[in-house]
């Protein structure tokens, strides 16, 4: 609880007291390498993970290791560690989107592709998998890869927010603005108070002439924040049939940011 509620020190000091109890306690090792990592103390975090992940085999605190391992700046030793996690069976798959995602950060795409490819290839049904598939693709600049990964994981799971934005947003890339716009519309049916999406569409409505909807859509997308202010005037900008603002007041009286 202490964790889930953001108070990574409450449960270090809880932790630390069960380990003094009990030093094979497992789950309080990970709760404790968890609760540094938190504090920036990735390298404290390491030791005791790795007591429990020789004790336990858990794959999830393996997986655990490993991050404290790369956030400690231990790159190659976290690589080691997950490959062996990936190679267990039953599959655990937070390891195998652990791995991508440092193979990714390393610019090591091929190989975090590969490694998706075969998580999918044991679990079919992996819509997370599937998802880190297609963003792998699009990092390598595979939008047809990309999409056809998305198709499949929209139609597993048609009520994931994030899905159906991931799959429009590719669909805008290439210029099919209405297929985007309705898959934008149903992301929001699903978050309404989702700004970036909104901005997203009402860029997209622009670009099909809409312009009334679509500034509309950028006007509320705004009141997201300064950072989304920002980006709804890079859109007006940037639009076909947008528009350009010469001064800042004038930016800001269009959007109603100001008192104005």
């Amino acid at each position: 609880m202490a964790l889930q509620m953001q108070r990574p020190d409450e449960a270090e000091r809880i932790a630390t007291g069960v380990l003094k109890a009990d030093r094979s306690n497992a789950l309080a090792a990970q709760i404790l390498g968890r609760s540094l990592v938190m504090q920036g103390r990735a390298a404290e975090a390491v030791a005791p993970l790795e007591r429990a992940a020789r004790r336990s085999e858990d794959p999830a605190i393996e997986t655990d290791l490993a991050g404290a391992l790369a956030a400690a700046g231990r790159h190659d030793a976290a690589l080691d560690q997950l490959r062996r996690t990936t190679a267990r069976r039953p599959p655990f798959l937070p390891a195998f989107l652990e791995c991508s995602t440092q193979l990714a950060q390393r610019g090591q795409l091929d190989e975090a592709v590969a490694l998706l490819e075969s998580g999918l290839a044991l679990v079919p049904g992996a819509v997370d998998l599937r998802m880190a598939l297609a963003f792998a693709h699009i990092k390598r600049n595979d939008r047809v890869a990309a999409r056809a990964e998305l198709q499949q994981a929209v139609k597993a799971a048609p009520q994931r927010h994030d899905i159906l934005a991931a799959l429009a947003r590719v669909m805008a890339q290439d210029g099919e603005y209405a297929e985007a716009a309705d898959l934008f519309r149903r992301a929001l049916a699903l978050r309404p108070d989702d700004v970036v999406t909104r901005s997203s569409l009402g860029a997209c409505l622009l670009e099909m002439g809409e312009r009334e909807a679509g500034e509309a859509s950028l006007r509320a997308a705004a009141r997201g924040g300064p950072q989304m202010a920002g980006q709804a005037l890079t859109a007006l900008a940037s639009a076909s049939h947008g528009r350009f603002f010469l001064r800042p007041s004038a930016a800001a009286k269009f959007l109603r940011t100001d008192k104005a």
